[in-house]
């Protein structure tokens, strides 16, 4: 039985993580700045541009065999 991970598993999961990584990120750049509007702005950009880069990397990668076994 072959094993292959759905477009939508893909999605949430990198939903998902780009919620943690949103919530840390604001909290780091507030502290650095004490500005919300700004650690708002710069996380919303990096965190948009990172999420479509994780989907695309978690798609190639679901289309490589090496390190996969079925089970």
């Amino acid at each position: 039985m072959a094993y292959k991970s759905h477009r939508k598993r893909s999605f949430a999961k990198a939903l998902t993580f780009r919620i943690i990584v949103i919530i840390s990120d604001i909290t780091v750049i507030y502290l650095l700045t004490r500005k919300i509007e700004l650690s708002i702005g710069i996380t919303l950009a990096t965190n948009i541009a990172s999420t479509m880069l994780y989907y695309l990397h978690e798609r190639t990668w679901n289309r490589i065999g090496w390190g996969k076994e079925v089970r």
